[in-house]
């Protein structure tokens, strides 16, 4: 498994418009994170970007588990981009 960063951005008002489909969105990430995929993620502090290392085989598989997510699905992650990440340390 190799490490992969992820970079993206929230839609305006995400913190409003995300609060119906916060519970999914986070319960599915709890899975990912129980399997080993999920490292981390969650929003900047000013809450227009998101952050996150997945563990997986390649770039697809990362780009597919995102775009399945209830967030990308209705508009709350407007732009996503992942990156392989060498972890130095």
């Amino acid at each position: 498994m190799e490490k992969f960063i992820v970079w993206g951005k929230y839609c305006k008002d995400a913190i409003i418009k995300r609060e119906k489909f916060r519970n999914d969105h986070l319960n599915r990430l709890l899975k990912l994170k129980e399997q080993n995929i999920l490292v981390t993620l969650g929003p900047t502090k000013c809450t227009r970007y998101l952050f996150g290392i997945f563990n997986a085989e390649n770039e697809k598989d990362v780009r597919e588990l995102l775009e399945k997510d209830i967030y990308w699905e209705k508009g709350i992650w407007i732009s996503l981009e992942v990156y392989p990440w060498i972890q130095a340390l």
